[in-house]
């Protein structure tokens, strides 16, 4: 027979581990208004970007989302690189040479140029991304300039190595981790929920690199397919419990709207399991 809410309610659910769930900022650069919204912006003023990647730390597993980018990448592409992202887990009490679990959103250079720093992990991606970085698609500049080619080869043999978790759709990592897939900055788009102490947590990547993109339904200009990028933000708003749950991938709010774990790591890392600050009025 069926089992019924009542069932359930006498056996028990175990619930999801919460995670400490940790930004970790390692790069920068200048920008413009102009630069961030797709048809640029009629408000003149400097908009900088910052790169982040993220850890959930629970007692059970580390997993780690996306692997930045390193200062030789940076140097080439006009990036102020900041710190060594890999290194910098360490800083919150991850040890990269024993995290078994990365996600990576996508494929684009500042999103997995470190894989290689993580020798007892598999990486969880996609496939359609992999698709899309190896294809048709990468003859036009346009959309190859965010891949660097080493980096894509780099993971087309992990996967010969049996490193590779493919999904092609949304799907859980592990308890309290789920998957989900967005499309539209790149084909094989996704982004993260992490269940916390304060709920779940919605890590948008590259769905949304600003807070403004999401809030005023303004895509970034880089994409593979435009319909895509704006179902995204449904899609982050419908993971979310509220606004304040999404966390964006680039915003340098993110740094000042969440406290750092200890006075040390001030401007390097925030934890996003607490509530951010208020907002100001925009």
């Amino acid at each position: 027979m069926p089992k019924t809410a009542g069932d359930a309610m006498t056996i028990g659910v175990t619930p999801a581990p919460t995670y400490e769930l940790y930004a970790i900022r390692y790069a920068t650069r200048g920008g413009q208004r102009r630069d961030h919204f797709m048809g640029g912006d009629p408000h003149e003023g400097a908009m900088p970007m910052d790169y982040f990647l993220w850890a959930a730390v629970s007692p059970e597993r580390s997993v780690v989302i996306d692997a930045g980018f390193n200062a030789e990448v940076a140097a080439r592409r006009g990036r102020t690189f900041l710190r060594c992202p890999v290194e910098a887990l360490r800083l919150v009490g991850v040890d990269p040479d024993t995290v078994e679990d990365v996600v990576l959103s996508h494929l684009h250079y500042d999103h997995v140029g470190n894989f290689d720093r993580f020798p007892a992990a598999r990486f969880h991606l996609q496939e359609p991304e992999l698709h899309y970085a190896v294809g048709r698609y990468m003859r036009y500049p346009r959309l190859s300039h965010a891949f660097e080619v080493d980096d894509v080869c780099g993971i087309v043999r992990l996967n010969y190595a049996h490193r590779v978790v493919f999904y092609t759709g949304s799907a859980a990592l592990a308890p309290g981790i789920g998957l989900h897939a967005a499309g539209g900055h790149s084909a094989g788009l996704q982004f993260v929920t992490v269940n916390t102490r304060r709920g779940v947590v919605v890590l948008a990547s590259d769905v949304s690199h600003f807070y403004e993109n999401l809030e005023r339904l303004r895509p970034f200009p880089t994409a593979f397919h435009v319909g895509e990028m704006l179902e995204g933000f449904d899609k982050l708003l419908a993971a979310a419990p509220t606004p304040d749950h999404i966390v964006p991938g680039h915003d340098p709010l993110v740094m000042a709207r969440y406290p750092a774990p200890s006075p040390d790591l001030e401007g390097i890392a925030v934890r996003l399991d607490v509530a951010p600050s208020p907002r100001e009025p925009s």
